[in-house]
């Protein structure tokens, strides 16, 4: 399977989210909760299915007390 750059783009910072959430020791669920988002949108963001906006990555990076920069 041949991935675009879109797609590379979304694994790769879903890999990010996913290595620093455990990192903090958190489940998905732990930290969609503290980010006001549903799991399942979670899931779907590690697994690079999502094209997330830009407000939810700045809820990420306060839920895990990092800045947007550390994310990328």
């Amino acid at each position: 399977m041949v991935l675009n750059a879109d797609d590379a783009a979304k694994i790769a910072f879903g890999q990010r989210v996913r290595d620093l959430r455990l990192k903090k020791g958190l489940s998905q669920e732990g930290l969609a909760e503290m980010c006001d988002l549903d799991r399942s949108y979670i899931g779907g963001v590690e697994r690079g299915e999502r094209n997330i906006s830009l407000l939810n990555i700045h809820k990420i990076a306060a839920a895990l007390r990092i800045s947007v920069k550390e994310l990328f």
